[in-house]
């Protein structure tokens, strides 16, 4: 039995929660062997994982700055729906930063301007790679095959923003995504999949890599008048406990951007009237930080 689902079993016994919870603002600092996880808002996440610390996707905005998002759901309101949970300061307190793709919830204007130039800065493509150094970033870098920082391998994987027909009519502006594996011998293995609908690539890289623990962008966001969403919603969260019923499972980018279809509180009455495992299905709020 591995350290997470030691842990687990003791929470489970205890009628407590698969890790030990915060809703402080900092980033939970993980022991040696263990991974500290906080949700900042959306989809930016830090990860505390064998002493380097990552930021995620980082949308760093206040409150409304940014027009919603045209031609989707709830145009009319203005992005982020609500403020950071910490100081920009704060969440930009890292050692490197991943960015799954470079749509502004993910990467924004903020985190352009105030992140350090020469902070190290992951990207699926050199594309994107290209993007990021034109904001003066003088050290960013490709994930390939086999990217190592600090000891930790960096795997990136696929995924598709959206069905195909959302590609068909829309594929230029959703552009390409990816997820990344973070992996370690003496961690737990995290999946963080990024902004992709559930799909061969995503069950593939669940069943190669094992990962302990899951993230999962939930927030079902909607573009009216084509089917489906172009990330996961609760059906896709369903799925990955089935296929990782082991895992720790969390999901996030919920109340935070305007074309978001599904909430957090949606969510969590799926997740208990389906009685999926409370224990291994994780909604943080805003702040919430885990410690696997």
């Amino acid at each position: 039995m591995n350290m997470l689902r030691a842990l687990t079993a003791a929470c489970l016994a205890a009628s407590l929660a698969a890790c030990t919870t915060t809703g402080g603002p900092a980033t939970p600092q993980a022991d040696a062997g263990e991974v500290g996880f906080q949700l900042i808002r959306n989809a930016t996440i830090k990860l505390d994982y064998a002493g380097t610390t990552f930021l995620v996707d980082p949308m760093l905005a206040e409150k409304g700055r940014y027009p919603g998002f045209e031609g989707t759901l709830n145009s009319h309101l203005r992005n982020p729906l609500v403020d950071l949970p910490v100081s920009v300061a704060d969440a930009m307190e890292a050692d490197a930063v991943v960015i799954t793709h470079t749509h502004l919830d993910h990467w924004d204007d903020v985190a352009r301007q105030q992140l350090p130039k020469s902070i190290p800065i992951f990207v699926q493509n050199e594309e994107d790679a290209a993007s990021v150094r034109k904001d003066g970033f003088t050290d960013v870098r490709v994930l390939d095959g086999d990217t190592v920082f600090n000891g930790t391998r960096l795997i990136r994987t696929g995924g598709q923003h959206g069905t195909d027909a959302h590609m068909a009519k829309l594929g230029a502006l959703l552009g390409k995504v990816s997820g990344i594996v973070f992996v370690h011998p003496r961690h737990e293995t995290v999946y963080v999949a990024g902004d992709t609908i559930w799909r061969p690539e995503v069950e593939a890289a669940v069943r190669r890599y094992r990962p302990d623990v899951v993230v999962l962008n939930t927030g079902y966001a909607v573009v009216p008048g084509i089917d489906g969403a172009i990330i996961m919603g609760k059906e896709d969260l369903a799925r990955a406990r089935q296929i990782a019923p082991d895992a720790v499972v969390i999901a996030v980018h919920m109340d935070a951007v305007n074309h978001a279809g599904q909430t957090r509180e949606e969510l969590r009455e799926f997740i208990a009237g389906k009685n999926l495992d409370a224990a291994r299905t994780r909604v943080p709020a805003d702040g919430e930080s885990y410690t696997f």
